[in-house]
């Protein structure tokens, strides 16, 4: 009878874990839909005016928490 609690408890929260890891893609997807690329290339052109290369992509990744590491490197290499 327990065994059937710990499963149907580890279900539940395998549900829940999903349901969220969807709702937080979804929210990421929208919020690229609403951020401007070329206003993080113009910031990113400042901060490679004043900074080596991690220390731009480190702040254009706190400026715009939306972009993974890939697509920030990605505009590195634009610049």
């Amino acid at each position: 009878m327990s065994v059937l609690i710990v499963w149907v408890m580890g279900a539940a929260l395998l549900l829940i874990n999903i349901m969220l890891r969807t709702r937080i893609l979804r929210l990421e997807a929208r919020l690229r839909e609403l951020s401007n690329p070329k206003e993080q290339l113009v910031f990113l052109r400042q901060q490679a005016a004043q900074r080596e290369k991690v220390a731009a992509i480190k702040a254009l990744r706190k400026q715009y928490p939306e972009l993974s590491l890939i697509e920030a490197h990605k505009m590195w290499q634009q610049v």
